[in-house]
């Protein structure tokens, strides 16, 4: 027990052998832990190791380089990448999803210059985790991640068809899939052709069959079999499939030189670092967030981990080396072998480098059609035939989103597929934002249009034809209900206010209910003005009841925005006549939360006082919950002088505290610029 625990507890001898039990399992209980968790740490290292082992190689010859560049980013993922912080269960290394951007760097700019590329991402991964911009990653669209992750599959999966067949492909994804039917032609007539095309499938059949294998033998990675198996097919007589060509790791080390170095100052290698950054960050962040999903254990930093990621792409550029993101499938075996510390992605970084160096030879012994074919089963996985039903189901826009990233990565690139597919989420995301609602009425002399949701600039087509349908409608009378619209832009605002001041100045009675009060202080002019916050119970000081404006306390004809007007200097004291703010007052209809001390005085006072009235929000004037049935008016002396409305700035003598806001509160604004007062009130409910 801790020493807190010693000095809080009850010298009694039951405390006190309390107290030592549980002492003495804390001393045990971790040995014993640490030693079930070395050996299932060991055990589910191996198992990424064997699932490792032939992807690194894989992604390597998909990529056009040697073999050995594989395997020395894949050391590095696991004893760079995986001793750092950031998610404790993620394995990196070198991924196929990757593969066809190397692919299209080497054969334009060489494989000399790929470790410099590889170096400048790694750089900027680490700026942008040390600038806390991990999380950035997350706000991408999901339509996009899915159509980038198909774009990279498919023309994984038709690249590597040639590779089955022991023939290399002809180069672009478009050529690719163009030559299958020729490809299948030269893979009939020639019959080492067919044994390694034979040796492609049964892997691929494997890779999606083991799963289902009775017992632990669905615990061996199925490709690990299919190596197998596939080293055993080319070992017998007669057979000449084409096999790895594995040097000496140390030597495949080729570091940049001054020349490379020279490179940056190209556009497009920086492109290329940039696209690196982009796509190995992206998929390694979105690989985070599903190994998450997948255990109960610590979750990923963000940050820590692109610096993370960055600090071995840094190593492997520096090498000239592939590289690295986190890998779905290395990580799914490692949480599923039970792998619980990052002790497992180190040894299998181990495992890897000790095979290279030691037992090379046996590298040489595999077949490439083997490798191919595991690769062709990734890229079946990342394109996911089955998800462009299911968001076809769920979202068709976010399905247009995802179909469009694929075509463009398949048809020109990578990053413009992708910048393409963030773009067109972007303006799938404002349209959807933007939905305005317009429903129009036609009463016997009036107009009606209203509108609900967003109104932007996107929308403007249609809000330009409701309100020439209301001006086309003949009415004398056009009511334009605005109240409803939760974001109004400078464009939409503009367009209803000049039609309004079109309309009127033909003519017609243009009653306008705007969203929301003005933040502008009381300064505020322009064709709509808003003076502030009315009652709204029947006879209760109004806008739009003759009472209220009889008295001098009801509507103002000033564009200012503000209460610039009373009935005459000091009528605040002088409002007892029916209809007039004490009636308000005393009908429940106006706040009575911290009055001041003294009523203000004159016209200047009145207006000085409105423009400090209790706010609420965002929302303006705020008047009082209003009953259900008006109250009788109080009966007030003629003499009596009277409070003054509720105001929210109150001198520091007045301590009664703002009540809370109700849902049964009225919302008026008033449109300054109409002759008829009877058109100056609006509800805003």
């Amino acid at each position: 027990m801790t020493k807190t625990a010693t000095k809080t507890a009850t010298k009694t001898a039951t405390d006190a052998a309390t107290e030592t039990v549980p002492e003495t399992a804390t001393r045990t209980a971790p040995k014993a832990g640490a030693k079930a968790d070395l050996g299932t740490e060991i055990t589910a290292s191996l198992v990424v190791f064997l699932v490792a082992l032939p992807l690194c190689i894989g992604v390597a010859v998909a990529s056009g380089v040697p073999a050995e560049l594989g395997i020395i980013s894949g050391v590095i993922g696991g004893l760079v990448v995986g001793a750092a912080r950031g998610s404790t269960l993620q394995v990196s290394g070198p991924a196929a999803g990757l593969a066809a951007l190397v692919s299209e760097t080497v054969l334009e700019h060489g494989v000399a210059m790929l470790g410099v590329i590889v170096l400048g991402s790694g750089i900027l991964q680490i700026v942008l985790g040390l600038v806390r911009l991990g999380r950035l990653f997350q706000a991408i669209s999901l339509a996009v991640v899915q159509g980038m992750l198909a774009g990279i599959g498919l023309p994984l999966m038709f690249s590597q068809a040639y590779p089955m067949a022991d023939t290399k492909a002809p180069g672009t994804p478009i050529e690719n899939m163009a030559g299958i039917p020729g490809l299948l032609g030269e893979t009939v007539t020639h019959p080492q052709a067919a044994i390694a095309a034979l040796l492609g499938i049964v892997t691929i059949v494997l890779s999606f069959l083991w799963k289902k294998m009775p017992g632990p033998v669905k615990k061996i990675p199925a490709a690990l079999v299919a190596v197998g198996i596939g080293i055993a097919v080319a070992a017998l007589p007669g057979v000449n499939v084409k096999t790895l060509q594995v040097g000496n790791l140390p030597a495949a080390v080729r570091m940049p030189g001054p020349e490379q170095f020279a490179g940056l100052a190209d556009a497009a290698i920086i492109s290329s670092v940039l696209t690196f950054t982009v796509i190995a960050s992206a998929e390694s962040l979105f690989t985070a967030a599903a190994v998450d999903r997948m255990h109960s254990g610590p979750r990923t930093r963000y940050n820590a981990e692109l610096i993370a990621q960055g600090a071995g792409n840094t190593v492997a550029g520096i090498l000239g080396a592939l590289p690295i993101t986190a890998v779905v499938a290395r990580s799914s075996a490692n949480v599923q072998a039970g792998a619980t510390t990052r002790l497992s992605r180190v040894l299998h970084g181990l495992w890897l480098l000790a095979f290279a160096l030691l037992l090379p030879q046996v590298l040489a012994l595999i077949p490439i059609s083997v490798l191919a074919g595991v690769l062709v089963h990734s890229g079946w996985k990342l394109f996911a035939p089955e998800e462009f039903p299911k968001m076809w189901r769920q979202d068709r826009g976010e399905f247009a989103v995802m179909t469009l990233t694929t075509l463009v990565i398949v048809a020109t690139a990578l990053l413009e597929g992708v910048l393409i597919g963030l773009a067109a989420g972007i303006v799938l995301a404002a349209l959807r934002m933007s939905q305005t609602v317009i429903r129009q009425h036609l009463d016997e002399d009036t107009a009606k249009v209203v509108m609900a949701g967003n109104a932007t600039f996107l929308r403007l087509p249609q809000v330009i034809e409701a309100l020439e349908a209301a001006a086309a409608s003949g009415r004398p009378r056009i009511r334009l209900d605005l109240t409803g619209v939760t974001h109004l832009d400078h464009a939409c605002r503009n367009q209803v206010e000049d039609f309004t001041a079109q309309q009127r100045g033909l003519g017609l009675r243009v009653e306008l209910l705007m969203p929301g009060p003005a933040k502008a202080g009381p300064a505020e002019t322009g064709p709509v003005g808003r003076a502030g916050a009315m009652a709204s119970a029947p006879g209760s000081g109004g806008a739009d009841t003759p009472s209220a404006r009889d008295s001098g306390a009801g509507a103002m004809t000033s564009a200012s925005g503000a209460w610039a007007q009373a009935a005459a200097p000091g009528s605040w004291t002088e409002a007892s006549a029916p209809g007039s703010w004490e009636e308000a007052r005393t009908s429940g209809s106006w706040e009575e939360a911290r009055p001041p001390a003294s009523p203000p005085a004159g016209a200047a006072g009145a207006a000085e006082s409105f423009r400090q009235g209790y706010r609420h929000g965002s929302r303006g004037y705020r008047t009082a919950p209003l009953p259900r049935r008006r109250r009788a008016a109080a009966p007030v002396e003629e003499s009596a002088p009277v409070e003054a409305p509720a105001m929210a700035e109150a001198p520091a003598t007045a301590e009664a505290p703002a009540p809370a806001p109700s849902p049964t509160a009225e919302w008026f604004y008033l449109d300054t610029s109409l002759s008829d007062p009877d058109d100056c009130a609006g509800r805003l409910g």
